[in-house]
């Protein structure tokens, strides 16, 4: 057997490594969060999936979790004595963990992230769901262009 010129993961590691620098630039002349296109863009990565399935696996459960959090933003702002001792929290968590039996929205991880990354950009949501949703593209663009370089400089024929 021939020895590969260049691994997967190095092809991949590459294009991400540009990518991700082209990201961090872009996000910061759209005005878009650039820590939550890297959040979509790992939730693309850690699903494991490659191509659409990829996307839909991180997108969904990701914009899952930013409804369940932005519900209990909701809930806590009005009614802040049962948010004091984590009520509404412990509640989405368990509206998360049970969502992960609808098949679209089983890569539970992707769901927590979706929630705790809309508390972290203050519940900003409309800056954030086209931020995450880029980062998955984003995800999906390294994968493909890396698997893609790894092809061409392996001279390997679909």
């Amino acid at each position: 057997m021939k020895k590969e010129k260049l691994s997967l993961l190095v092809a991949i590691s590459i294009t991400t490594g540009i990518f991700c620098g082209v990201w961090y630039v872009l996000s910061g002349i759209t005005g878009l969060i650039g820590w939550a296109g890297f959040a979509g863009c790992t939730t693309y990565f850690a699903t494991g999936k490659h191509g659409a399935e990829g996307l839909k696996n991180a997108i969904l459960p990701n914009l899952a979790g930013i409804a369940c959090a932005m519900i209990c933003i909701f809930f806590g702002t009005n009614f802040p004595a049962l948010d004091s001792v984590g009520i509404w929290a412990g509640l989405i968590s368990f509206v998360i963990c049970m969502l992960s039996h609808i098949k679209w929205f089983s890569f539970t991880p992707g769901t927590f992230l979706g929630c705790f990354a809309t508390f972290a950009a203050g519940g900003d949501w409309k800056l954030l769901v086209p931020s995450i949703f880029v980062g998955a593209f984003l995800g999906w663009t390294c994968d493909t262009t890396g698997i893609w370089l790894h092809k061409k400089v392996n001279g390997i024929k679909e």
